[in-house]
């Protein structure tokens, strides 16, 4: 063999080992970019490639690099997540992102809060809530606006609810946000009461009162026969009595803005138990005060509260009740609860809509004031008051401070 034929041998060899060793070196860069785009589909990021050994450890310091970029981008994802999390739970806006077959994908705690329950994976849960919440979450849309009236542990609860379509990744979802409005139809309920019964109060006043001192002017002439003089003072009574009446009702647009100050509400609770002692014992009726949280202290004017309680269980004693037991705790929601429980005569279906309303009573001798003014003491208090059960097992009217 020739030199040149020996040179050319050895150029063919050194190629040959060149193709094959690119060949089988390109084989297993392939592969392992081929695990690091499978791992990454799956959202694993447990590996690293070897950069202690000289073959092919610039590859593999790039292939770890790109590992690395993508492990802090998904961590940059995670704590925005967390970040937008903890700021959906401070609004005051319920949100709910609900996938097409029910199913709850994120749901912020004031939406728990607001619907009452502990946790909330399915739409079908809001149910055991109430049918016409659920029918709303089911049925709401981004065209219109949706409305729900329901019970929890706050009281009776009206929510406007709208929604959105959107796409999470390729999975199609409707977000939900709903607000509580029910302070909002209250106030406006409470101030067209409050309109009315002044336009009422002052034109009764001003057409009654100069008939009652017409009639007790005439009573003082001489000459008035008994016949005339027995209608005159029926008049005057009628029209003093009317005057009481109306008079009364002025209480409820005027009603003074609470003094308020700190202190135990146990102590409030045992000083009405023992306002209203003779006449429970004189109705055969047992009282008693029950707090389920420690240290109940509660920010507020003392005597509009008492008030209001005397009259509950007034009621309570009037409806024939043979147990009054007042409860006070704190919930989840840092609210202060209190339920005034009797186990008289149940409210009626057809009043328990109107006996918040003024001038609705169901006794004889009521006014129709008490509870009226005893919601709107509460309202002063940014709290509320609502009967949240009556039924042969029993009543109760649930005083609510936010």
């Amino acid at each position: 063999m020739t030199t040149l034929q020996s040179i050319l041998a050895i150029i063919a060899a050194v190629v040959l080992t060149a193709v094959v060793t690119f060949l089988l070196t390109s084989r297993k860069m392939r592969g392992k970019v081929a695990y690091m785009l499978d791992a990454l589909e799956d959202k694993e990021l447990n590996f690293r490639f070897d950069e202690r050994r000289l073959a092919g450890r610039k590859f593999n310091r790039t292939l770890n690099r790109l590992r690395n970029i993508f492990d802090k981008e998904r961590h940059e994802i995670i704590e925005q997540e967390k970040y937008f999390g903890l700021m959906l739970d401070h609004v005051k806006t319920g949100v709910v992102v609900i996938e097409q077959d029910g199913r709850v994908n994120y749901c912020n705690r004031t939406a728990l809060n607001l619907l009452g329950i502990a946790t909330f994976g399915h739409i079908r849960q809001l149910r055991t809530v109430s049918e016409s919440l659920y029918n709303a979450f089911l049925t709401v849309t981004d065209a219109a606006e949706e409305r729900a009236s329901y019970y929890n542990e706050s009281g009776k609860m009206t929510i406007s609810l709208t929604a959105s379509a959107a796409t999470i990744g390729k999975m199609e979802v409707r977000v939900v946000a709903f607000n509580d409005i029910s302070s909002e139809i209250a106030e406006n309920e409470q101030e067209s009461w409050s309109k009315l019964i002044r336009v009422l109060t002052h034109e009764i006043m001003n057409t009654v009162t100069p008939i009652a001192s017409l009639s007790e002017t005439l009573l003082t002439f001489e000459g008035v026969n008994e016949e005339v003089r027995t209608g005159l003072d029926t008049i005057s009574q009628s029209s003093r009595g009317l005057i009481k009446f109306v008079d009364s009702y002025r209480n409820l647009t005027r009603v003074a803005p609470p003094v308020k100050k700190a202190f135990y509400f146990k102590e409030l609770a045992e000083r009405v138990i023992n306002l209203t002692r003779e006449q429970a014992l004189m109705s055969g009726v047992q009282c008693s005060y029950v707090e389920k949280s420690e240290d109940i202290i509660l920010y507020a004017d003392e005597g509009q509260i008492t008030q209001i309680l005397i009259n509950l269980v007034k009621n309570a004693i009037q409806a024939d009740a043979k147990k009054v037991e007042i409860t006070a705790e704190i919930n989840l929601s840092e609210h202060i609860i209190i339920n005034v429980f009797n186990d008289g005569s149940p409210i009626s279906k057809e009043s328990q809509e109107e006996i918040f309303v003024p001038f609705f009573t169901t006794k004889q001798e009521g006014t129709g004031i008490g509870l009226s003014l005893s919601r709107q003491i509460m309202r002063l208090h940014n709290g509320t008051l609502a009967l949240t059960r009556s039924d042969d097992k029993g009543t109760v009217f649930t005083l609510t401070f936010r």
